[in-house]
């Protein structure tokens, strides 16, 4: 095994969403192991989203460059296919090839009200957040495909909340919600179907309870003090930083054996146990299996055993 920081070195990748969470961690990550890597988004040092918060696709690509890779920012709404074309053919142009993709766009934080039923919840809202969710990782993948295939061996991964069998027999928030992020697990599962065959994998991904910007602002605390959030949310120590997600990504791009995993759903939690990479904490977290033995169980929040 190469030395992390070359493991990924002329290897390029296209983070889609990466302005935040866990396309942020990934996007790091995949420089941390020497890639060059595309960040997009809509918030950049002069324009925000509807989000309306101070992370920008600029500081993703600095963080990217910074840990050893080549950060390159792309304002991109993808949404807009005009706009993704655009991008693919500057990949093109500069790069000759894209061997990652990882569709990681999201944007519904604000947009769907918890365990609403779905003639109670705001109609416009939970359109625009399925348009958000799925419609964008189908117009990524129409156009990027294309280029990740002129080279055997790329990878895709559509980043999701919830693991096939946590999601199949779980209500995720809302029916909006809940329909989202099975598509998306749908996705990893039918881009499996038709990139197996032509010499590339696709996977669906989740991290855990993620730490992301803001799920630290939500709870009042910050990377460096999230425990306090524990007399509140007991079972949020079971969480995890966007890194331990992007360090799953880094193992499966890095991996030569990679397609066993195609169509699958996968998790960073059951990563780490393949690959044996932590988070930045030295810890192993295993989020999913928590949730169902210990969090829906009922039982005191207790992550022995769970990280």
């Amino acid at each position: 095994m190469p030395d992390r920081s070359e493991r990924l070195k002329g290897r390029v990748a296209l983070v889609a969403g990466a302005t935040r969470g866990a396309g942020r961690g990934i996007a790091v990550e995949l420089g941390a192991a020497g890639a060059t890597v595309y960040v997009t988004g809509r918030t950049t040092r002069t324009r925000r989203s509807e989000y309306d918060r101070p992370e920008t696709i600029e500081d993703t690509a600095d963080l990217v460059t910074g840990a050893g890779g080549t950060g390159i920012a792309v304002p991109t709404d993808h949404l807009e296919p005009e706009q993704v074309k655009a991008l693919v053919d500057r990949i093109a142009d500069e790069q000759g090839r894209l061997d990652v993709l990882v569709n990681d766009i999201w944007g519904g934080e604000t947009l769907f009200a918890w365990d609403a039923p779905v003639w109670e919840h705001d109609l416009d809202k939970g359109l625009r957040l399925l348009r958000l969710a799925v419609e964008t990782h189908a117009i990524t993948s129409h156009h990027a495909l294309p280029l990740l295939l002129r080279h055997p061996g790329g990878l895709v991964v559509e980043v999701t909340d919830g693991t096939a069998d946590y999601n199949r027999d779980t209500y995720r928030n809302s029916f909006f919600y809940d329909l989202a992020k099975a598509s998306v697990l749908r996705m990893g599962f039918s881009l499996g179907h038709e990139l197996g065959p032509r010499g590339a994998t696709a996977v669906a991904l989740t991290p855990g309870w993620l730490r992301s910007e803001i799920m630290l602002d939500h709870f009042g605390v910050r990377e460096d003090n999230w425990r306090d959030a524990l007399d509140r949310v007991p079972h949020f120590a079971i969480s995890e930083t966007p890194r331990y997600v992007g360090r799953a990504v880094a193992a499966l791009a890095a991996d030569p054996d990679v397609a066993r995993f195609n169509g699958t759903s996968l998790s960073s939690g059951g990563l780490a146990r393949e690959y044996g990479f932590t988070d930045l904490d030295g810890s192993r977290p295993d989020a999913w299996r928590y949730l169902v033995e210990v969090q829906d169980a009922g039982k005191p929040a207790d992550v022995t055993g769970y990280r």
